[in-house]
């Protein structure tokens, strides 16, 4: 029998599974791979990256020499699941091996095309902070973090799980399958790897932001400080005629407002060209 089911349905095809792998999935005391001498079970939390949910839902196989049933935590998983098997039932009829193994690889499809993608957003989202567009980029990490971390979590889960299968103790799954599953859990590696290279891409991403802000902190402060040392002189004559002593002959001559107004503009001209011949402006 080929099925899949939501959990709170188990008690349909309970006379169909061992009596231990029905206590084991009840009570979800199966984390990756287990197997026993009549039956094996699977057990991965399911992440939808195609879709919009963010959060996992388990997913159990319980698979027999004469059964498999996909017992799913939500209805989401189900549906999916559902959705799966079916196409390969019309497709063509499978054993219960080949529908575990193509199970496997339409679970995985598109995955690549994804994590492609992916990539593709942090390196537009690096050009545009490389250019100066810093608005949106903590949001955009943010937001890229926590699905690499969902991503990680579900390739890492699934990774263990094919090297657990290889163990193959009750010879339940044939050389054959084995080596399948085994290429499967090759081909997670390297998405596995590609999420870790997109999280030092990311990582890189909010370094470069960080000192993205110190550069223009720093071009802020530059110009704070040239505009203070262009004023100081001219606060230094405004202190120093501000003392109104009797005897300073430019407050008798007609023409010592003017003067003084001339060498402000000066000094004020000669110290700009002089940080821009410095290239400090």
């Amino acid at each position: 029998m080929q099925k899949v089911i939501l959990s709170e349905q188990m008690p349909e095809v309970a006379s169909h599974m061992a009596p231990e792998a029905f206590r084991y999935v009840g009570e979800s005391r199966i984390e990756s791979f287990e197997g026993f001498e009549t039956f094996d079970l699977f057990a991965f939390d399911w992440y939808d990256i195609h879709g919009d949910q963010v959060f996992l839902s388990k997913v159990i196989i319980y698979m027999d020499k004469n059964n498999i049933f996909f017992i799913c935590g939500d209805n989401d998983s189900k549906e999916h699941c559902s959705g799966i098997v079916s196409k390969l039932s019309t497709d063509a009829p499978a054993s219960n091996e080949q529908l575990l193994y193509r199970f496997f690889i339409r679970l995985f499809w598109g995955d690549m095309d994804y994590l492609d993608s992916f990539e593709t957003k942090i390196n537009e989202l690096l050009t545009d902070l490389l250019s100066g567009e810093l608005d949106n980029v903590p949001g955009e990490v943010t937001a890229q973090r926590r699905e690499l971390l969902r991503l990680k979590r579900y390739y890492e889960q699934l990774d263990i799980m094919f090297d657990e299968i290889a163990i193959n103790d009750n010879r339940l799954l044939s050389a054959k399958t084995i080596r399948r599953l085994t290429a499967l859990g090759a081909r997670t590696d390297r998405y596995l790897n590609k999420v870790n290279n997109l999280q030092e891409l990311v990582s890189h991403i909010q370094e470069t932001y960080q000192s993205q802000l110190a550069i223009q902190q720093n071009d802020l402060m530059k110009i704070f400080t040239v505009v203070t040392a262009i004023f100081l002189p001219l606060t230094l004559i405004v202190g120093w005629y501000g003392m109104n002593f009797r005897y300073m002959p430019e407050l008798s001559w007609k023409y010592g407002y003017p003067l003084v107004i001339a060498v402000s503009a000066g000094i004020v001209a000669a110290l700009i060209w002089y940080f821009k011949h410095k290239k400090w402006l």
